[in-house]
């Protein structure tokens, strides 16, 4: 029995003093990496050293207790970063089909032709033309806008809807006399076409009120007429404009850029025509006009219209075999036509 007390004092004796020596080098090797880790505040942690702290975190419980040199939330984001690259090597395949360049050309083009449409929308007309797609995708592939903007149609579409227009103006010519001639210009903005003119000595109300009904007559009247404040559109014009269904848009007084259509269309019968030729009168004039506006309106291309012309100009292709460039005179030789025509 002696025996037996005396094994279990030696026992304790023993690992009391393991113990204490044991808790004593703990306390030095803390002290030191104290030290260190004031001394050297980011030390620098080798893959190797990762990736034993991310195994000890797994086997051992307590493991935060003895870490010193980095945080414990780092040793956590390892261990994700790692999860991460696992399956990311793991998973190493196809994957989900990636979406054709057509499709995603085609619906950055369809949002920015539509500027009020939304997924929903665009991928109806997808499913519509035979595109299988996800709206999800679409949506993702749509155009992001900065917040708190709207989409905007563009000044295209806005000019557009609002081409139903017509402006009317006058100018004045002189002759060989010394007389002026007025010329009136009514110009349609859809495809800058000249529908009527005519010529007088003496502009009254009735006159220009009458060359209105002959430019457009039974329901062929436009939905807008722009013209400046002159006198003569009295109140004679103003109401059988106004019954023939027309609105008015009046520009403000010395505003000439305000109607910069038929503007542009005067200078251009000033520059290429008017100014090139002395008028004898008024059927002289009448005739010299005529031959303009049948170049204008056929030979004669516009920046405007995409470099063609307002009744439409073909292409001529070249002819096969030889052939050559012919000039076909135009206002008696002021202006030419170029075409191709097979050489004899």
């Amino acid at each position: 029995m002696m025996k037996m007390l005396g094994n279990f004092v030696l026992f304790i004796w023993l690992k009391f003093k393991v113990t204490s020596n044991l808790a004593a080098e703990n306390l030095a090797l803390r002290h030191q990496l104290a030290v260190m880790k004031r001394t050297n505040k980011r030390p620098k942690i080798r893959m190797v050293d990762r990736l034993f702290w991310v195994l000890l975190s797994r086997i051992w419980t307590p493991w935060r207790k003895s870490l010193i040199i980095v945080k414990p939330d780092t040793v956590v984001y390892w261990h994700r970063k790692g999860f991460k690259l696992f399956w990311k090597f793991k998973s190493k395949g196809p994957g989900r089909p990636q979406v054709s360049r057509e499709i995603r050309d085609l619906v950055r083009r369809m949002a920015a032709a539509n500027p009020n449409w939304g997924a929903p929308r665009i991928h109806g007309e997808l499913l519509s033309l035979g595109f299988e797609v996800s709206e999800r995708t679409v949506s993702n592939l749509m155009p992001r806008h900065p917040p708190n903007s709207k989409p905007s149609q563009t000044w295209r579409t806005f000019l557009k809807n609002h081409i139903n227009k017509c402006s009317i103006d006058f100018f004045t010519v002189p002759t060989v006399t010394f007389n002026i001639l007025f010329v009136l210009v009514i110009l349609s903005h859809s495809r800058r076409k000249v529908v009527h003119f005519n010529i007088t000595s003496n502009p009254t109300a009735e006159w220009t009120t009458q060359q209105i009904v002959e430019a457009f007559p039974w329901d062929t009247a436009p939905k807008y007429l722009m013209r400046d404040r002159d006198a003569i559109y009295g109140v004679f014009f103003r109401n059988r404009v106004k019954n023939m269904g027309i609105k008015e848009v009046v520009s403000v007084p010395q505003s000439p850029w305000q109607n910069p259509f038929v503007e542009r269309v005067i200078g251009s019968i000033r520059r290429e025509c008017a100014n090139n030729v002395i008028v004898l009168n008024q059927g002289h004039l009448k005739n010299i006009l005529c031959a303009y506006f049948q170049y204008y309106h056929n030979d004669r291309t516009h920046l405007s219209l995409g470099k063609n012309t307002p009744n439409g100009r073909p292409i001529q292709p070249r002819s096969v075999g030889k052939c050559k460039i012919i000039d076909l005179p135009r206002i008696g030789g002021l202006h030419h036509r170029y075409e191709w025509k097979k050489a004899a």
